[in-house]
């Protein structure tokens, strides 16, 4: 997997000096700053204390089998252009090396919904679809969201159906909230049709 972050700090500098401090027991694979430039901190074959607790597709030790990516940004900006640009490049080379498909490119939010935002809802995610380096929705007839979900890897089990639904909009429809919607369903089917994933087994 790849998982998208973003830093939530000042400054790329700020984020590189907490990322490498061996006492706050966190890292990342690469940090990509607002100009752009991009800093490599961990070895993508080895691995970087980036999720935190969290499940997907089955998986609770999401640190082993992904890569994380620290997007240089506050929380509530847009994405710089350039940043967008390192990204896309940088991704294309991650998912070409080691044959991870599309829909293996994840929020932090997607893992542990119940604690995480990032990347946030100011993240372009289309973008990256339109690349080919993430998924969208497309037109398709709605089935019960529960299983369009699970089928998807939110573990809809372990953290409710609601906070699942919430990670799931936060990253293709932050606007929506309130209760389930028929846009919701059809939004979820038409991804778990095109892109659900095989769980990882002797995980837990």
């Amino acid at each position: 997997m790849v998982v998208l972050h973003y830093t939530a700090m000042q400054s790329a500098e700020d984020a590189i000096c907490l990322l490498c401090d061996p006492e706050r027991e966190v890292s990342a694979h690469y940090l990509i700053a607002r100009d752009g430039v991009v800093t490599q901190m961990v070895d993508e074959a080895a691995r970087a204390w980036h999720a935190g607790a969290g499940r997907w597709a089955g998986c609770d030790d999401i640190n082993s089998r992904s890569i994380g990516i620290e997007l240089d940004n506050d929380g509530f900006s847009p994405f710089s252009a350039p940043l967008m640009d390192a990204l896309e490049d940088l991704l294309s080379a991650i998912l070409c090396r080691w044959d991870i498909p599309m829909h293996h490119v994840i929020a932090h939010s997607d893992l542990a919904p119940l604690r995480k935002g990032d990347p946030g809802a100011r993240f372009d995610w289309c973008r990256l679809a339109l690349g080919g380096l993430s998924v969208w929705p497309s037109e398709a007839q709605e089935q019960p969201l529960n299983d369009s979900l699970q089928a998807l890897g939110y573990s809809v089990a372990e953290f409710g159906v609601e906070a699942c639904l919430n990670a799931f909009r936060l990253r293709f429809a932050p606007w929506r909230q309130g209760a389930v919607t028929v846009a919701d369903q059809r939004d979820a089917a038409s991804l778990a049709a095109r892109f659900a994933v095989d769980p990882w087994v002797g995980t837990s």
